[in-house]
């Protein structure tokens, strides 16, 4: 019994979320809703496989090949909601980035009040890498909370607390400075389930002001400004997630190129006082 050869190229919904449209997911379901063709015939199933000399559409748009994977570092100001579209009408990450950058998505999520660093890829492969909680990357926070705990008050959340009936893991938690009404900590935690910190903070009485994510694994806010971008120099990015052959060997010439930044970052981009960048790509359906 001979068994059949395994197909050649890659399956639809990878090509899909590789070339930044959606992700993989999100593919599969454009495929099911019939808005995939492949050589100008619908398809619908995602249990297909493309090779570059493939003509793909969705929409009756031809997806463009994939570009090697890239990610940048985003100084999320509080306001902002990180989704594509919001119901109620508020603003998202997605209008205020550069218009010249491609499509991207972003890494989790932080809340409308919450602030600082945001990783945004333009490959859905990056995104669930990134993601994933067995990749175990410690996410650090600054956080102004309202009171005066004494460093025992907070030995809960070094231990693991619940909320609600859900538990969270212990958190890296120090106490740096008291500043009038107010209270400075470090939290640092390998999680990120929703309004993780807010809520283990309430469970000890103590109400958070100011939440901004100083770190995500080996990527570092630093000096990024509120609204600006920085892309990750690619030899990091691929150092850093083993992505050999999926990411360009050298990164684009730019013209401050040899001024000192930092160790992780390539390029920076941020609106002109008063005007905020449009994204000009259409959010994911």
């Amino acid at each position: 019994m001979t068994s059949e050869p395994t197909p050649q190229g890659d399956r639809i919904a990878k090509v899909l979320s590789r070339a930044g449209v959606a992700s993989r997911r999100e593919a599969e379901r454009m495929i099911e809703a019939g808005r995939v063709k492949v050589n100008g015939q619908h398809i619908s199933s995602p249990a297909l496989n493309v090779q570059g000399t493939d003509k793909i559409t969705v929409d009756g748009k031809e997806v463009s090949p994939p570009e090697p994977a890239r990610l940048w570092l985003y100084h999320k100001p509080t306001g902002l909601v990180t989704t594509d579209n919001d119901e109620k009408g508020r603003e998202t990450i997605y209008s205020a980035l550069p218009e010249d950058m491609p499509r991207v998505m972003s890494v989790g999520r932080l809340d409308i009040n919450s602030e600082g660093l945001l990783l945004l890829t333009n490959d859905g492969g990056v995104k669930r890498r990134l993601e994933l909680p067995t990749t175990g990357w410690l996410r650090r926070y600054r956080v102004r909370i309202n009171g005066r705990p004494t460093d025992a008050t907070l030995d809960p959340l070094r231990r693991g607390i619940s909320s609600e009936g859900e538990n969270f893991q212990p958190m890296q938690i120090t106490l740096d400075r008291q500043q009038g009404a107010n209270a400075w900590l470090t939290v640092g935690l390998r999680e990120g389930k929703n309004r993780e910190i807010r809520r283990a903070l309430a469970e000890l009485d103590l109400s958070v002001n100011r939440l901004i994510r100083i770190s995500y694994g080996p990527f570092q806010l630093g000096e990024l400004k509120p609204g600006a971008v920085e892309e990750v120099r690619r030899k990091i990015l691929r150092d850093q997630l083993g992505l050999e052959g999926e990411v360009e060997e050298s990164a684009p010439k730019h013209p401050d190129a040899g001024k000192k930044r930092g160790p992780n970052v390539n390029r920076t981009r941020t609106a002109a006082p008063g005007k905020s960048f449009k994204h000009t790509k259409k959010p994911r359906k």
